[in-house]
């Protein structure tokens, strides 16, 4: 008489039939655990979301073993607030990265690129601006603490424009600040693409005043991802998951940026022409993962981060600030990499 075992481990162990001899039967790793189910939050926008989609179509992450839900979020300070509040395990961002870190919020220990032009100050020549010297005494919105706003700021004390006295800045959602200038409501926005095609598409007389390239290097943005604190300590082999299959993913989209933004371009961002889509990806500097960590190794990204809080600090938004060294994780890509 057979004795049922409901139970599947209980029987194979009956049996004398272990992991070891289910693997040596060539059944798939998939059978024998489960994918670790990760939440991470993301900016739509290629600089922060490109190696998100380039992974997703390589099969990068299913590879490692996660199962990767990743959720849309407009602003950097909302996806920080529901890190911090438990909703989300890790993210994807650009220069927030370099914000709650510095206030023991988060680790940082994948950096996705270097936002060299993909901020952008248009202006409303119907509105008689045409120059910075126009600008002073109007409104210009944008997403305060964003890459834009880090931009925004840097171009207008560039051009001899006070950002607290000579201008009014105006703390909005991106797609809000968007829909307000296409509107005629304010004559000027600081933007990040791909919010730029609309911006043209839909205001014939507007002009792109500047965009970051102009403050480069001296004003590098950069931005990647970063892990809740909890996260971060409680998880380390799943963060050496996380950062291979980031740099298998990070190194597709660097040697075959044609072929990964079209792919992307189909799934993920149907509305931007191919065209653009490559622009907006040539828009900011992406490298090699080993060139990463050189970078990494050297103080070359630690320097960028430090920029961009001492940013924060001057704003009055972060008081006595870690320095980056002490919130960025240099060691973590070599570690799964070599470099």
């Amino acid at each position: 008489m057979t004795k049922y075992f409901g139970n599947r481990r209980a029987l194979l162990k009956t049996l004398g039939v272990g992991a070891t001899a289910l693997a040596a039967a060539g059944l798939p790793g998939a059978l024998l655990a489960q994918p670790t189910k990760l939440r991470v939050g993301y900016i739509h926008t290629i600089a922060v979301d490109g190696q998100i989609w380039a992974g997703e179509h390589i099969g990068s992450w299913k590879k490692e073993g996660l199962d990767m839900e990743f959720i849309k979020f407009d602003s950097g300070l909302a996806i920080f607030q529901a890190m911090v509040g438990g909703s989300l395990d890790m993210l994807a961002v650009g220069a927030y990265a370099a914000n709650f870190p510095a206030n023991g919020q988060g680790k940082v220990f994948l950096i996705n690129s270097i936002e060299y032009a993909t901020a952008q100050l248009w202006v409303r020549t119907d509105q008689g601006v045409n120059s910075f010297r126009d600008l002073k005494g109007k409104k210009i919105p944008t997403a305060v603490g964003s890459t834009a706003d880090v931009f925004l700021r840097t171009a207008l004390k560039a051009n001899g424009i006070d950002p607290s006295k000579d201008v009014e800045i105006i703390n909005q959602r991106m797609p809000d600040a968007v829909s307000a200038f296409i509107a005629g409501a304010v004559p000027a926005v600081a933007l990040w693409v791909p919010f730029n095609l609309a911006v043209a598409k839909s205001v014939p007389t507007a002009k792109m005043l500047v965009d970051a390239s102009a403050y480069y290097p001296k004003s590098a943005i950069i931005g990647g991802w970063v892990a809740s604190n909890d996260y971060y300590a409680k998880h380390p082999d799943v963060m050496k998951k996380v950062a291979r299959a980031w740099a298998a993913a990070n190194d597709y989209l660097v040697s075959k940026p044609d072929e990964a933004l079209a792919a992307i371009q189909r799934k993920h961002y149907p509305e931007v022409p191919l065209d653009s889509m490559k622009a907006m990806y040539k828009a900011s500097k992406v490298f090699p993962s080993k060139e990463w960590i050189k970078y990494y190794q050297d103080g070359t990204v630690v320097k960028w981060l430090n920029q961009v809080t001492n940013f924060y600090v001057e704003l009055g938004a972060i008081q006595k600030p870690l320095p980056a060294e002490k919130y960025f994780d240099s060691k973590l890509l070599a570690g799964v990499v070599g470099g």
